[in-house]
């Protein structure tokens, strides 16, 4: 109300008539009348010397006009950067991945959307798929890439792809010359792994349990990276998507039976405002080759 009480004030004074500035704004000379003298109540001052021939502001009236008209450019302002924003000029995008997405699917998703929508923000987090729920249901987050077994009553998950998790050597294992172990094979072998507060180590072990055996852990992290570097080029395994084997000398190597296959989903916060930015994303995420992501 006070912002089209400050644009009709605006345009009487600009234009130094009631006449004309009803005109201007299309609307009738006794409602712009009135509307004004409305103003006048609410703050209690005249902000118009109607006396002359030529309407003039008031001592008050100029102090109040100085303070509208920004005010109302502000307005535009803000009303240009929204419309900035749907169109992806600018804008923000908060986004989250779980550990095991950050060897071989941050990047390139991060790259193609920064080629389209170079004007926006994009801040990546990566997460336990528990925090990660926790904050897409407190509207910390955007959305997130992790699974679809979420347990957040606020949070949805839509699916992506199926990921394959195997066994990931480097060259010196003794593993790395062959396409499939059998599982028994890995009694005795030395891992290093994701510790248990990420659902890829639960599916391990989950793995392990079903195989009747225990995982030998000698390595635990809190990140791929660092556990592909401790594999790479030494006696330790570890077990991880197979897209994480595109790393120079890394080999994956299949498990028989093999560990189940994971959904990745997208996992948003339920009847959630989606963002311009949010669904430039979820675009490149439906037209992301996942059928490339199992590729050896």
């Amino acid at each position: 109300m006070l912002l089209r009480h400050a644009r009709y004030l605006l345009a009487v004074a600009d234009k130094g008539s009631f006449t004309r500035a009803a005109a201007e704004l299309h609307v009738s000379q006794p409602a712009l009348s009135q509307q004004i003298r409305q103003l006048e109540e609410t703050l209690g001052a005249k902000l118009l010397d109607r006396s002359g021939r030529v309407i003039r502001p008031t001592d008050a009236g100029r102090v109040y006009i100085d303070h509208a008209r920004r005010a109302v450019r502000e307005f535009e302002a803000a009303r240009r950067a929204i419309h900035d924003v749907e169109g992806l000029e600018r804008g923000a995008l908060r986004v989250a991945f779980t550990p095991t997405f950050t060897t071989y699917l941050v990047g390139p998703l991060t790259q193609q959307f920064y080629a389209r929508h170079p004007g926006v923000l994009i801040t990546i987090n990566v997460l336990a798929q528990v925090e990660m729920e926790a904050a897409l249901a407190a509207d910390a987050l955007d959305l997130g890439i992790a699974f679809g077994d979420v347990r957040s009553e606020d949070v949805t998950a839509e699916p992506l792809y199926q990921e394959r998790l195997c066994l990931i050597v480097g060259e010196e294992h003794p593993a790395h010359g062959l396409d499939v172990l059998p599982a028994a094979d890995l009694r005795g072998m030395d891992l290093a792994l994701l510790n248990k507060s990420f659902v890829t180590r639960r599916a391990i072990d989950r793995y392990f349990h079903d195989q009747e055996m225990a995982p030998r852990v000698a390595v635990e992290s809190d990140a791929v990276d660092s556990l592909l570097a401790v594999v790479r080029g030494g006696s330790l395994a570890t077990v991880a998507p197979e897209a994480a084997a595109r790393h120079g000398e890394l080999k994956a190597v299949q498990l028989s039976p093999p560990i189940a296959e994971r959904t990745v989903s997208v996992l948003l916060r339920r009847d959630a405002y989606r963002s311009a930015a949010t669904r430039a994303f979820m675009r490149l995420l439906a037209e992301w080759d996942w059928d490339a992501m199992s590729a050896p």
